[in-house]
């Protein structure tokens, strides 16, 4: 083992205020279909019935949380991998007390990091001392090595779709290559503004029909969030929509959602289960070769 690796490692069993972490991957293969909304508002849910919540921007390159919430950044990621500061200096305060880790935005180096800066970014969560209850991490879309590593190394993958053919074919796509690539078999999805209950179902069937065909994986419908004209007039107001218009459809749809995503169990890993998140980051995803099913 490297000195490197060293280091790592014993920072990682130094956890210990930080042995029941939660941590829930939120990802969807493609842009605009929800993701960061049901991130935050599930995220906001959360801090409200008293989780300690913390949301990773981890869309590296085109940060939008602190945006979204018309939050004043002053340091973010990019600061934490140049030495220049810890991650608990670049902690801001969201909505309901979550916390947020800022990333930067319009940086092409943040897009895909080094060796050494992946293993920077993992070493400044080891050496977190904010306590934490639940991580949600928000990926960037698309397939990239930081999206799967994010997502291959959370407990729970949380794949948001909407009625969309190409939501669809890239919601596969990475449901496929987390499977097949990376030992990646269950996922929960969220059918997300939907018309009904049942579009949110029938979306799920189209996927599940590939799915179900082609890869050995397990989903689960976890929540159709309703099609609601009052989110757009939260985002505007820079607002979650479960604080904003708390009756309205989808916030009850979103409480409903983080009710149900803190009843979800914590694999009993051996040590922290923080812990456990980081060491599967800086695992080397193992390759499974397939014969000729696609």
């Amino acid at each position: 083992m490297s000195n490197v690796n060293m280091d790592q490692a014993s920072g990682l069993r130094r956890m210990h205020h930080n042995n029941r972490v939660k941590v829930i991957a939120v990802s969807g293969g493609k842009g605009g279909v929800g993701k960061t909304n049901v991130t935050l508002n599930v995220a906001g849910a959360m801090a409200a019935q008293g989780k300690r919540v913390m949301v990773l921007d981890a869309d590296l390159g085109l940060a939008n949380v602190d945006v979204m919430l018309g939050l004043r950044v002053h340091r973010n990621l990019s600061h934490v991998l140049a030495g220049e500061c810890t991650l608990d200096d670049i902690i801001i305060e969201g909505p309901n007390g979550m916390m947020i880790v800022p990333a930067t935005s319009g940086t092409q180096s943040m897009v895909e990091l080094s060796a050494a800066q992946h293993a920077g970014l993992i070493r400044a969560f080891s050496e977190m001392k904010t306590a934490v209850d639940v991580l949600m991490v928000d990926t960037a879309a698309g397939i990239s090595d930081m999206v799967l590593s994010f997502a291959r190394a959370a407990q729970d993958i949380m794949v948001v779709v909407c009625d969309e053919p190409t939501s669809i074919t890239d919601a596969y796509a990475l449901i496929k290559i987390l499977s097949k690539d990376h030992g990646v078999f269950r996922f929960k999805v969220v059918a997300n503004m939907v018309r009904s209950l049942r579009e949110g179902q029938e979306l799920f069937a189209k996927l599940t029909r590939v799915t179900d065909r082609f890869l050995d994986t397990s989903l689960e419908l976890v929540a159709c969030i309703p099609y609601d004209t009052n989110l757009r007039q939260a985002v505007r107001k820079q607002k979650l929509i479960v604080d904003a218009f708390p009756k309205s459809p989808a916030s009850l749809a979103f409480r409903a959602l983080a009710n149900k995503a803190a009843s979800w169990p914590i694999p009993n890993q051996p040590g922290g289960h923080l812990e456990f998140f980081l060491e599967s980051l800086l695992q080397k995803p193992v390759v499974i070769k397939e014969g000729s099913r696609e």
